[in-house]
């Protein structure tokens, strides 16, 4: 009777330390990825792998965490595209610590995307956001650039096995080139084998319907969402 006994129910002190430590190095993730300090987040990785912290959980509750909260302000128009890729730029900085420690078969890869701006047109600002974001995010990004031709999308995913095949037009003019793209695949029985997402300023959900796209976003945030969900509608 005159045990001290903890049933499981309560946490010890040294449980609360730990998580409270846990919690700390997270949010210092986190935050330097805000804050855009590349410097920052290669030290609190660092501190958080003499601490001890799973890397996995570094990642995805730390820097992700952080990358999600930076696409958000930049919807909000609260920064700008310069801060939205230095934000990026020390995701990637966190991750080249963290991710070498993961073994192969642990690494959370969320999918692998072919992305670049359609035939004709050669703005990238959309799409370089985009692609930070999904980098940010956890996605294995294949960036082909502007002026892509219909053939190239497809041989690249087909290259490196992507999930999703991302295209995007920025003028009215040139969004006939996302059909192009979805129209080869039908052509060459290759459909069934890709997610396809459109976006940029002249499109919108009702052309992605009409053209038989598999999703559209009107921001790149949006757009990160919407690959999540239909990666694991894919996959279950």
């Amino acid at each position: 009777m005159g045990k001290n006994i903890n049933c499981g129910f309560f946490p010890t002190r040294r449980t609360l330390v730990i998580n409270m430590s846990e919690e700390k190095l997270l949010r210092k993730l986190s935050e330097a990825v805000i804050a855009c300090d590349r410097e920052a987040v290669v030290k609190a990785a660092q501190e958080a792998i003499k601490k001890g912290l799973d890397p996995v959980k570094a990642i995805e509750k730390g820097l992700s965490e952080g990358a999600i909260e930076v696409g958000d302000k930049f919807d909000r128009l609260e920064i700008f595209l310069t801060d939205l890729m230095m934000a990026a730029d020390a995701m990637k900085a966190g991750l080249d610590v963290l991710l070498p420690l993961i073994p192969k078969e642990k690494i959370l890869k969320k999918g692998t995307v072919v992305s670049g701006t359609v035939k004709g047109d050669i703005h990238d600002i959309g799409k370089n956001i985009l692609a930070a974001l999904l980098s940010a995010n956890g996605f294995d990004v294949h960036d082909l650039g502007v002026d892509v031709p219909t053939s190239k999308f497809i041989e690249e995913a087909e290259k490196v096995g992507a999930d999703i095949i991302a295209l995007s037009a920025l003028m009215s003019s040139t969004i006939g080139g996302q059909k192009d793209v979805i129209d080869y695949l039908r052509e060459t029985g290759k459909r069934k084998k890709f997610i396809v997402m459109v976006g940029g300023g002249p499109t919108t959900q009702e052309w992605a319907e009409e053209i038989g796209a598999d999703g559209y976003a009107e921001t790149a945030t949006e757009a990160v969402k919407v690959a999540l969900e239909l990666i694991g509608k894919k996959r279950s």
